[in-house]
């Protein structure tokens, strides 16, 4: 029962998020269409058949709602898509393609440009609210990482990054991400915070960030993990391991065989490696020093009992939660910090698709609307401030996409617009319909492709 709520919610947060994000782009058509003089003579929230529908005056648009409730699409008067002829001269000054052609790069425009301010929107509102983020606290770095290399340590909390201040471990890993794909391969200086002993300044080598992979955690390629609190356990179930060893709730895990366990991250990963093996833990009751043996369950590690790999587990909860801040700024602050955080994504976002064009970046990055209806999931089951972020990251994609210069994408007429500016004449509409053709291939194959990756992420 839980995995079919599960899915409704995940298929529900996904047709919230993408449907709203591309009526809204539709909408941002509509609006400056009808500023412009274009006369719109639909406009659908939904696909398909047209279930109901009202004409509104004078303007004569007809507002309706169709039977695919997913996205939707506005339709103006246009030469290309109508016959025309039997209009008269007076009904084709609002036709279209007789628009001047910045009236038409304007209209364009809209759309992608409404995601953006969207974004903004979404972004300053949660600035402003304040969210509550895990600090930029680090745990111990591995040996031979980065990292450790530089001279970082447990505790240390990460103050800036290449000169850029940061407050959260997300904002950490986003400077870490802009240092990575900036193409200028320097050094990056990180500013350190050690409670007690002041400021200190360590140094990234640019070679530690040159292998970037955008499928990974860059925090975590250059040794950089999240401080993570004691294990103390929580809920012991009776008949696990945990509880026919005598573990209770409260119980904190000091060491295990003799070895010192400082985070709960450690105390998993011990547990994980040992599927069958005995482990003695040294454990802190209260006032009480205990000593018990435990033999972890081995388990398969795919997720709903599938996988070839085998983990150990206890059944236990662990308590605690990282350092947490509460990430807020005033109007003007957050606004700047949204308009900064959208232009940022925005030029990461071509970045990634110049790299994966000269082969630096795998297409395996290329997502789809499984992963996408993935994190909508996820993201509408932490929070709302987590769901709204989500829409905002995608309102931001679907901006940066349709701005990309292929034909029957926006990006695509504004290519075509533009040459007209240059040359003082319309492309020629047999270009026109030869680079259509070509750009419907090409986005079939870019689907097909998202689509592939997203299955071979399921399996």
């Amino acid at each position: 029962m839980n995995g079919v709520l599960g899915f409704l919610q995940t298929l529900l947060a996904f047709a919230g998020a993408f449907g709203t994000l591309v009526v809204l782009h539709e909408l941002g058509h509509c609006v400056v269409a009808r500023w412009c003089g274009v006369k719109v003579l639909r406009f659908s929230v939904g696909w398909g058949r047209v279930v109901w529908s009202w004409r509104s005056r004078p303007d004569g648009i007809e507002w309706a709602l169709s039977s695919l409730p997913l996205g939707g699409y506005v339709r103006m008067l246009d030469a290309r898509d109508q016959d025309v002829k039997h209009l008269s001269e007076d009904d084709l000054r609002h036709e279209f393609t007789r628009q001047n052609v910045w009236k038409r790069i304007a209209i364009i425009a809209a759309g992608p440009a409404t995601n953006f301010l969207l974004a903004i929107v979404l972004l300053a509102g949660l600035y402003m609210h304040g969210v509550e983020e895990p600090s930029a606290r680090i745990a111990e770095p591995a040996a031979a990482t980065p990292a450790r290399q530089a001279g970082l340590h447990r505790g240390d909390i990460i103050v800036a990054v290449g000169g850029e201040a940061v407050a959260s471990w997300s904002e950490m890993r986003w400077q870490l991400i802009r240092a990575a794909t900036d193409g200028e391969q320097q050094d990056v200086p990180l500013t350190v915070r050690r409670p007690g002993r002041g400021d200190y300044t360590f140094t990234l080598p640019a070679a530690a960030l040159n292998d970037f992979d955008p499928d990974s955690d860059v925090a975590a390629a250059v040794g950089l993990a999240l401080a993570l609190p004691p294990p103390v356990l929580g809920r012991v179930d009776p008949a696990g391991p945990g509880g026919r060893a005598g573990l209770q709730p409260g119980d904190r895990i000091a060491a295990i065989d003799g070895v010192p366990v400082v985070d709960v991250g450690a105390f998993m990963a011990i547990v994980r490696a040992a599927p069958g093996k005995q482990l003695v833990l040294d454990v802190r009751r209260g006032a009480q020093a205990l000593r018990l043996s435990i033999v972890p369950e081995a388990s398969p590690a795919g997720a709903g009992g599938k996988g070839s790999v085998t983990v150990g587990k206890i059944r236990v909860e662990l308590t605690g939660r990282p350092d947490m801040i509460v990430v807020s700024d005033g109007p003007f602050g957050a606004l700047a910090k949204a308009v900064t955080k959208v232009w940022d994504t925005s030029v990461l976002t071509v970045r990634m698709i110049g790299r994966m064009l000269t082969g630096d970046v795998s297409w395996k990055n290329v997502t789809g609307p499984i992963t996408i209806a993935d994190y909508a999931g996820q993201t509408s089951r932490i929070g709302v401030a987590s769901y709204l972020s989500f829409i905002a990251m995608v309102s931001i994609s679907l901006g940066v996409m349709n701005l990309l210069p292929i034909p029957v994408l926006d990006g695509g007429h504004l290519l075509y617009y533009s040459l007209e500016v240059l040359t003082g004449r319309p492309v020629p509409e047999r270009f026109g319909e030869i680079a259509q053709r070509l750009g419907v291939g090409l986005l079939v194959t870019l689907m097909a492709l998202a689509v592939f990756n997203d299955v071979v992420r399921l399996m």
